[in-house]
């Protein structure tokens, strides 16, 4: 059973890198310096833990006062096709309603398109790269 924890302590920030780097890192190949930024200390981090140990994670940063942005969405490989995306990003939609937020939106690898679309998000805007990796913008709205 997945336990889901969210919060901006620091050791939750670290377990969130722990899923980043083997996602992004080690399995797409991005660089390090991308995927770590200055923006983990003003984020809301969830992170999904089975048996203690992380295996999802994503981050919610403030825009502005009704929007915010889901960001660094990940799964390891050997925990997906259980439902822990989607458990991470109602966690993530939960938190964002606490905090006042009534749009969400998140730039999404046009692989992962189809599993936003399933839980309500919407594509706008052009195609873009980010890493060098292609993704679309979308938006969901309460």
């Amino acid at each position: 059973m997945l336990t889901i924890q969210s919060g901006k302590e620091a050791e939750l920030i670290e377990l969130a890198k722990q899923v980043r780097e083997i996602v992004f890192v080690q399995e797409q190949g991005i660089d390090a310096s991308l995927e770590y930024d200055d923006l983990d200390d003003v984020c809301t981090h969830v992170v999904g833990l089975l048996d203690a140990q992380p295996v999802t994670t994503a981050r919610l940063r403030p825009v502005d006062s009704t929007v915010g942005k889901v960001e660094r969405v990940a799964t390891i490989q050997t925990a997906r096709g259980h439902g822990y995306g989607k458990e991470i990003m109602d966690e993530v939609e939960r938190v964002a309603k606490q905090q006042g937020l009534s749009e969400l939106r998140l730039g999404a690898q046009l692989t992962a398109l189809p599993f936003y679309e399933k839980l309500g998000y919407e594509a706008f805007g052009d195609e873009f790269l980010d890493a060098n990796i292609p993704h679309r913008m979308m938006r969901k709205t309460r």
